[in-house]
């Protein structure tokens, strides 16, 4: 007999299926994107094969393709290929479908994409990356430019071995609206901050972490366009933005299906992931010496569940019955230095269930878990029941109240903006997991006493009724909601919020930013990066061509890195700091190169399935030391400078942040 999980996941994985054949009966147009008509237009190459030309990539036949010359000799890498549209047009995107003969040689991997109105002067990449060695053709959107020239630089070849050649069957360039006039074109003001380049992924970013090197890696489930059963393997990329390059591992080492886990970044900076389709397993990845580790395993199976990092350096972990059973799934907590799961069966899940119409299957996932003071854990949502739990002894838990008339949340943010005065923003969200309509309802939740009900306020409501969005702190305590849609359906892009949207809690008020290049709402994710930009990417895990697999990201700069003017602000330098490695209540002499009004320092983020327990920010008073050297006290209290990597960022008085350097906080 099947059981209730097993039944629900197969209902579930059929409704990917129907969500897979819709959206391969659908126009290969977009919403937001149509294809340009390429008629008069040329294109030109550094290289090709006779019978192969340039003009292949555009001769509106599939089974024809360009290909760079490998007879008599091998022309070597890069290779790139030019269209020249004629005119400038109001473009947003490329798409490239590789040759359809059955044979993969030429296909693209790392390229980059630049653009020129003039053909001289030519743009910084607005695409760059690693697109994945298959047959379907790729799609990939950038922040609306202008352009007549596209040039598509190939880096490497997909099939790796060190080949040398390169192919494209068919190219073309989107356009949100081909009639708009290019010579009046005007971009969002960079008060609103600006989407910059698109970072191209083999794979859908369903999960990633931010490693203490500075590296990002993300992964998908078992293939990079689709979710299954447990099968023991998950697709990685690795980016590494110092060199702008993506590399791939397939991790089978650990024989862990990483889809739909809980995450942690331990005190080490170890990635911890736990659960998902192999619902026991717990994997960890080093990023100082690159690899992923087996763990031990959970007393209770999971998935959806969230997992949080306490003050001592254990992880918590709460619900989950996505995967590995329904029901019961009570905490239990992990320590790293022993490799051991012990069971906190008064860590009770049932107090934070929400009402969600699929029942328990869906009422435990995605729990909103804030680490706090004396090794306590506050879990804010989504239900609208809020609670404490204790990780001591056999674990309890301590009712804290409701968020106002907030109802669940499922699939919402909260962010811990202010972690010193225990400030949580919670944005968003619907009722059920999905078929369910998103809010627009935001509240300040102020933790006081451990145990105690906290303070909660409503705020003023955002713009855009989100579920499936993520929400990302940022150093000047601002938090950036991007992505989700107002109708939560998992598969699909409909009612997308295309605009992100920033709160500022000083004021209490929403602001409306840049409108991202495509939605980014189930199975997306954002993080913040050390230069203070943030990535946002990901989406779909729908199949083989579904339109809503998105395998790319997108960076944002937001706008305290632009000056009333629209040029860039000038970046404050941190050139010293007394100590990267500190305990809580030590003093930090840091040196600067110019004045600076105020520090802070926001925890390493990991993140899936609008989830991320790791990020929080704590603000820094400084005192003058001498010259331009200032001293900062840290919190005493390790529930609120949690163990792990942090990043330290120099405010000048304009709000502008340096870019960070690494501190590391030893558990106490």
């Amino acid at each position: 007999m099947m059981s209730p999980n097993t039944a629900s996941r197969s209902h579930w994985l059929l409704y990917v299926a129907v969500i897979q054949v819709l959206t391969s009966l659908a126009s290969a147009q977009f919403p937001w994107a149509n294809a340009i008509p390429r008629t008069g237009w040329t294109v030109t190459a550094d290289s090709f094969q006779p019978g192969n030309e340039a003009a292949k990539a555009i001769d509106g036949n599939g089974s024809t393709f360009w290909h760079t010359a490998y007879s008599p000799t091998v022309a070597p890498l890069p290779h790139y290929i030019q269209l020249d549209m004629k005119k400038s047009f109001v473009i947003n995107g490329v798409s490239y479908q590789p040759r359809q003969d059955g044979n993969s040689n030429g296909n693209i991997g790392q390229h980059t994409v630049t653009l020129s109105n003039d053909g001289n002067t030519w743009t910084s990449p607005v695409q760059f990356g690693t697109w994945l060695n298959d047959r379907v053709t790729k799609s990939t959107f950038f922040s609306t430019t202008t352009a007549r020239y596209v040039r598509i630089t190939a880096q490497t070849e997909a099939q790796g071995n060190n080949n040398q050649w390169s192919s494209i069957a068919e190219l073309n360039i989107y356009s949100p609206d081909a009639s708009l006039g290019a010579s009046t074109f005007q971009p969002p003001p960079t008060s609103q901050g600006r989407w910059e380049s698109t970072v191209v992924l083999p794979l859908v970013a369903a999960a990633g972490a931010l490693s203490a090197q500075g590296n990002l890696i993300f992964w998908s489930a078992y293939r990079p366009d689709l979710f299954g059963g447990g099968t023991g393997q998950t697709l990685t990329a690795l980016w590494t933005p110092s060199s702008q390059t993506i590399s791939q591992h397939t991790v089978t080492e650990t024989h862990h299906d990483m889809f739909c886990p809980g995450i942690s970044l331990d005190a080490n900076g170890h990635i911890v992931v736990t659960g998902g389709n192999d619902s026991k397993n717990t994997s960890s990845y080093n990023p100082e010496n690159p690899g992923w580790t087996g763990e031990a395993q959970m007393v209770i199976a999971r998935g959806y569940q969230s997992s949080v990092t306490v003050g001592d350096g254990r992880i918590f972990t709460i619900g989950g019955s996505w995967s590995g059973g329904q029901g019961g799934k009570n905490g239990e907590i992990y320590s790293p230095a022993a490799d051991r799961w012990t069971s906190l069966p008064g860590a009770v899940v049932a107090p934070m269930l929400t009402s969600d119409a699929q029942g328990v299957y869906r009422a435990d996932n995605h729990a909103w878990l804030f680490a706090y003071k004396g090794n306590s854990v506050f879990q804010a949502g989504p239900s609208k029941k809020m609670n404490w739990y204790s990780v001591s002894g056999s674990g309890s838990y301590t009712s804290a109240g409701t968020r106002a008339a907030d109802g669940d949340s499922m699939c919402g943010n909260a962010v811990m903006f202010d972690a010193v005065s225990g400030s949580i923003l919670s944005a968003g969200g619907s009722p059920s997991y999905q078929d369910s309509d998103a809010t627009t309802n935001a509240h300040l939740i102020k933790l006081g006493n451990v145990g105690a009900a906290p303070s909660v306020k409503k705020l003023p409501n955002m713009v855009y009724p989100r579920a499936f969005a993520s929400g990302v702190v940022l150093p000047d305590g601002t938090v950036l909601i991007v992505g989700g849609q107002a109708r939560a359906i998992p598969f699909t892009d409909t009612t997308a919020a295309m605009p992100a949207e920033l709160f500022d809690p000083k004021t209490n008020t929403w602001r409306t930013m840049a409108p991202i290049a495509v939605p980014r709402t189930y199975h997306s994710i954002a993080l913040l990066l050390p230069d203070a930009t943030v990535i946002a990417g990901g989406g779909g895990l729908c199949g083989t061509g579904c339109a809503q697999n998105h395998f790319d990201l997108q960076v944002f700069s937001p706008p305290y890195l632009f000056k009333a003017d629209g040029s860039r602000a000038s970046r404050p330098v941190i050139t010293s700091v007394s100590a990267t490695q500190a305990r809580p209540g030590a003093t930090l002499t840091i040196k600067t190169a110019q004045s600076i009004a105020s520090f802070s320092l926001v925890r390493f983020g990991s993140v899936t399935h609008t989830v991320n327990t790791d990020q929080r920010r704590v603000p820094l008073t400084p005192k003058r030391a001498s010259g331009l050297s200032r001293t900062v006290t840290l919190p005493t209290d390790p529930g609120v400078l949690v163990p792990g990597y942090w990043m330290l960022f120099a405010i000048d008085s304009a709000g502008v942040p340096s870019v960070a350097t690494t501190i590391k906080i030893l558990a106490s």
